[in-house]
């Protein structure tokens, strides 16, 4: 059966020769196809350049089975500027003769080409883009590119595991962006870059595991730096030092576990950091003391499990913070104090429930924040002043967060809101909820909200806005409420003591117990829990949590706090302080004056 012919509107991949203004077209040659200024001679399974082709600027001959070139085909096209010879059987960089000084771009991927020599490069005198992708080179040499205009240079998937010192030096003065992607590069040799002009570095999918200082010295015209995948476990201080124009850094999907000011040095136009797909747990507190222009952060899917006060400051620049899918379970009063540009805070499937239930004003200081992610964090209760100084709050969202209550006037002051996206089926539909149904339909935003009852029973599975206003009611307190706050103490160091907390509730609910020292869990608290049944117009439990600590030292001072819970939602105790005193306090001072002129001796006592 014949080949099925394609139109020429289904030609995208095909050869395209141009033919300017249709002057000095020849004959179509076979096997190629011609229509008006259009000669499409790809995929024809070819071995040889046609004869007399027509003239034209742009010649496609990819896909077919060239292993070399026959320059007499080409010699009378004195217009042609780029030559496409992709997906071929060249094992060398083609001689295309007479018009190779006016070629502009080169295209020779997915061929077989195992080296690059001077010799075959040097024709080229006007080459601005060469693009050597998906072949098979393996070294890089000094000896390997002549001195040409080129500007774009593409070495992507061959099989680089080497480069000697000085190989792009003839390049340096015309040079602006150099991909290197999908190599098996190890270690990037010192001065390895002295290009000048060059303005973006793509090194990404290679085998480089550690970066030492003064690496990329040489390109101080660099915008952007690609470093993605390459399993990179160390960056040395200094290690970007030199990128004094770079904007760009991205080191996605490696293995660096610390963001300190060591290896950011030198980074003072940064603007974009992307550093997601890492394992970093830590940033130091110092860390963006050298690159304060920082506009966009992206820390995504790494292993954060707190933001300290220190965590971002310097960054008052900064308009996109992105910390989603870490393990954040603690964030610091002041964690984003300084932050006063930002826009967007994206902390999606964290682990900050205790931030929003119990926290007042954990995101204050964001004076322009728009959009706040919150989606996935195990969120059970929001707070009156969960979101206090958020004025300027336009989108919100608390998706995929098992939300059980939410107090009055929670969202009040955020007047620019436009979007709350809230989805729960575990709402306490009582009289505390009672203004959430009207202030959604009044602000519009039924759109996002996909909210029902899960208690009282009469009310579950029902829809919060097909629920008459009459029917939210407080006849129970399923959720817990503190009855016996823990009181402020002081200690001898060496003691021992107790804090006390009690809470009440009418569920029959499982409780749990937890406590917590200056906002963060205590994992090995030593605990004590009891209930007992308490009279109160029938039945309700109380429960008691004892938290004891022995043989105290100044390490356990601070302020504890504990956090009863059940199915419906927890509750917070004050915060109580602990004060740990020396086993030794001054009474006294004695002074008693001896034979020596002048002279007087004070004894301390203590008891």
């Amino acid at each position: 059966m014949p080949r099925p012919r394609a139109t020429l509107a289904a030609l995208p991949l095909l050869l395209l020769l141009l033919v300017p203004g249709g002057r000095g077209a020849g004959r179509c040659p076979a096997p190629c196809r011609c229509a008006g200024h259009l000669v499409a001679c790809s995929r024809r399974e070819l071995s040889r350049v046609p004869e007399r082709l027509p003239r034209g600027a742009v010649q496609d001959l990819s896909h077919n089975r060239f292993y070399s070139v026959n320059t007499n085909s080409l010699d009378h096209l004195h217009s042609l500027r780029e030559v496409k010879l992709n997906n071929n059987e060249l094992e060398a960089i083609p001689n295309l003769g007479p018009v190779s000084t006016n070629i502009t771009l080169l295209s020779l991927t997915s061929n077989k080409i195992f080296n690059i020599l001077s010799e075959h490069l040097k024709p080229f005198q006007n080459l601005e883009t060469l693009d050597l992708s998906n072949n098979n080179i393996s070294e890089l040499k000094m000896s390997s590119f002549p001195s040409l205009q080129l500007k774009y240079l593409y070495i992507n998937s061959n099989r680089i595991t080497s480069m000697e010192p000085g190989s792009f030096d003839n390049l340096s003065s015309t040079l602006q962006v150099l991909k290197l992607n999908r190599n098996k590069i190890s270690a990037i040799p010192q001065k390895m870059f002295k290009l000048s002009h060059l303005q973006h570095l793509e090194l990404s999918r290679n085998k480089i595991k550690k970066i030492d200082g003064l690496t990329f010295q040489g390109l101080p015209a660099l915008k952007s730096l690609k470093l993605q995948r390459n399993g990179v476990t160390r960056l040395m201080d200094g290690a970007f030092w030199g990128l004094t124009s770079m904007e760009v850094l991205q080191l996605d999907h490696n293995n660096l576990t610390e963001v300190t000011k060591g290896w950011l040095y030198g980074l003072l136009m940064l603007q974009q950091l992307h550093l997601s797909q890492n394992a970093i747990s830590r940033i130091s507190p110092d860390a963006w003391e050298f690159c304060q222009k920082l506009s966009e952060l992206d820390l995504t899917f790494n292993h954060l499990a707190r933001l300290d006060d220190s965590s971002f400051v310097g960054l008052s620049l900064l308009v996109g913070l992105y910390i989603g899918n870490n393990k954040v379970n603690y964030i610091a009063d002041c964690a984003f104090r300084g932050l006063s540009s930002l826009q967007t805070l994206d902390l999606k499937n964290n682990e900050i429930s205790w931030t929003i239930e119990d926290m007042n004003g954990a995101f204050s200081g964001l004076d322009k924040l728009k959009k706040l992610i919150l989606q996935g964090n195990r969120i059970r209760s929001i707070t009156k002043k969960a979101f206090s100084g958020l004025d300027a709050l336009e989108h919100l969202d608390l998706s995929n967060n098992a939300i059980m209550s939410v107090q009055g006037n929670a969202f009040l002051q955020m007047k620019k809101l436009k979007e709350l996206h809230l989805n729960t089926s575990s709402l306490l539909c009582d009289c505390q909820l009672k203004w959430l149904p009207q202030w959604v339909s009044e602000n519009n935003f039924q759109n996002f909200v996909n909210a029902s009852c899960a208690h009282p029973q009469p009310l579950k599975g029902r829809s919060i806005f097909a629920v008459s206003l009459d029917t939210f009611v407080c006849d129970d307190f399923p959720k817990p409420q503190i009855t016996v706050q823990p009181e402020t103490q002081s200690a001898i160091k060496g003691s021992n003591l107790s804090f006390v907390c009690s809470a009440a509730s009418s569920s029959d609910s499982p409780m749990t117990f937890a406590w917590k020292k200056d906002n963060e869990l205590l994992h090995d608290a030593e605990m004590e829990n009891y209930a007992h049944l308490r009279a109160q117009g029938g039945e309700v439990m109380e429960y008691t949590t004892i938290l004891r600590l022995r043989n105290v030292e100044f390490s356990n001072e601070g302020k504890y706090q504990c956090v009863i819970s059940n199915h419906f939602g927890s509750s917070y105790s004050v915060k109580a302080k602990l004060t740990v005193n020396s086993k030794y306090v001054l009474t006294f001072v004695s002074c008693h004056f001896v034979t020596l002129p002048n002279l007087i001796l004070c004894i301390l006592d203590h008891v």
